[in-house]
């Protein structure tokens, strides 16, 4: 594995190895890598013969008062662990490399970036949607892998490419979880063992839209309803928003038939945790 901390040489190494013929796929990463980030890198290898991931903690995403500054950041282990999964590339740029000067020039998209994480925390989606376009540029991949835990993230992503006309194959890739439902989260290692059960309630709600769903009701307010029943029984964990949506354009849908995505975040002592499952139209 071959590490690049520029713009100039990470885009070098791909263009040779695109001169060549080679499909190049691109895994986007904050590091503190976890078993859904490698399932990600997976299908980047099922489907490309080169695969590039970057590591970088994207400031410009966070809020003034969210966990930049203690965002774990095991620089060494990530490494190893891309390198065991079969990464070829690594870009790995320092925050005045990607943001030189402030870099005051933004990429957003409107009409999503202020739904749902959008909404909770503003300006959240401005600094992903800026970031993964200087990330197209240095690495200029064929196709990028992105998690579906992140569903209004790669909503945005998908607009985006579109919008921008991006020759770039957006690629969602399933949740993974741990054995007992979490869905896998860099974020988890700040619960401590009382607040890891507490945190099963996001994943409990959804498994009650879930069975409702699937025994017939189709009304969104019920079932929002029911699930937030879920999240009474477990006054510890703060609600921070449980959306039935359109998984295109996230806004909220009254009948599910069509299929849905239901959305949920909430704050597990001071950790912000998000889930998510989709309906299928029916």
């Amino acid at each position: 594995m071959k590490t690049y901390n520029t713009i100039r040489d990470m885009r070098a190494a791909s263009r040779a190895a695109k001169r060549t013929g080679l499909r190049l796929g691109l895994v986007p990463t904050m590091g503190a890598l976890h078993e859904g980030h490698l399932s990600l890198l997976r299908a980047a290898k099922a489907s490309c013969q080169v695969v590039a991931a970057s590591i970088f903690v994207n400031p410009t995403q966070f809020g003034p008062n969210e966990d930049l500054a203690k965002y774990p950041r095991p620089l060494e282990r990530d490494r190893e662990l891309l390198e065991n999964g079969g990464v070829d590339l690594l870009f790995a740029p320092s925050v005045d490399e990607m943001y030189p000067n402030g870099a005051p020039t933004w990429v957003t998209v409107e009409d999503l970036g202020d739904k749902l994480d959008g909404r909770s925390r503003p300006g959240h989606f401005r600094g992903v949607t800026t970031i993964v376009t200087k990330l197209f540029h240095a690495v200029e991949p064929d196709a990028a892998f992105f998690g579906q835990k992140d569903a209004a993230q790669a909503a945005i992503i998908r607009r985006l490419v579109r919008d921008l006309d991006f020759p770039v194959e957006i690629v969602i890739c399933p949740i993974v979880r741990e054995p007992d439902g979490l869905a896998m989260s860099s974020r988890n290692i700040y619960l401590d063992l009382r607040q890891r059960k507490q945190a099963l309630v996001l994943q409990r709600s959804l498994m009650q839209v879930k069975q409702m769903a699937g025994t017939g009701e189709r009304n969104a307010a019920r079932l929002s309803a029911a699930a937030k029943e879920i999240f009474a029984a477990e006054p510890a964990v703060r609600l921070d928003y449980l959306e039935i949506v359109d998984p295109d354009s996230l806004d909220p849908v009254n009948d599910v038939s069509k299929g849905a995505l239901v959305a949920v975040a909430a704050f597990v002592g001071t950790t912000r945790l998000i889930d998510n499952i989709l309906l299928l139209a029916v």
